[in-house]
């Protein structure tokens, strides 16, 4: 990026201290970054850089949902590893045969998940126990729902 061009308000980083609020910008630029890479395939290196940045992103929410010391109630936490283990499949995927329509799931879920971290309590449905759904794993694969 040039000096002279600004960064895009949403790719500001929000303050310490919420967590929800850091998970849904996290999920949200790594989403803007997977569009743009999706956008300019030509750039092979943006390209791969923004889909491990997102395996990355989703290796630390899955490494926090499966600490013991982790709050969350257990249908959701078998939710999120589930949608974890899909991601990382799906990622592998994508490293294997760089395909720009690939990234179209990923792009998906991260906006749906940040929109509901970002949700403020009021817009936030009061179903914790509903499960998440999982995607369809892609073609050949199996698709472990929990």
């Amino acid at each position: 990026m040039y000096p002279t061009q600004r960064r895009p308000a949403y790719s500001k980083a929000p303050p310490e201290g919420d967590p929800r609020r850091t998970e849904g910008w996290a999920l949200t630029e790594a989403a803007r970054r997977l569009s743009e890479a999706q956008r300019n395939p030509e750039n092979a290196d943006a390209f791969m850089d923004a889909v491990r940045r997102n395996w990355r992103l989703w290796t630390i929410f899955q490494a926090g949902v499966a600490s013991p010391d982790s709050p969350m109630p257990p249908d959701l936490k078998a939710n999120v590893l589930s949608l974890s283990n899909f991601i990382d499949r799906h990622t592998v995927g994508i490293l294997a045969d760089p395909t720009p329509q690939k990234l179209d799931i990923l792009i998906r879920i991260n906006r749906e998940i940040a929109a509901g971290l970002l949700a403020t309590p009021a817009d936030a449905a009061p179903t914790p126990a509903t499960p998440v759904s999982t995607p369809p794993a892609p073609s050949g694969g199996i698709n472990q729902s929990v």
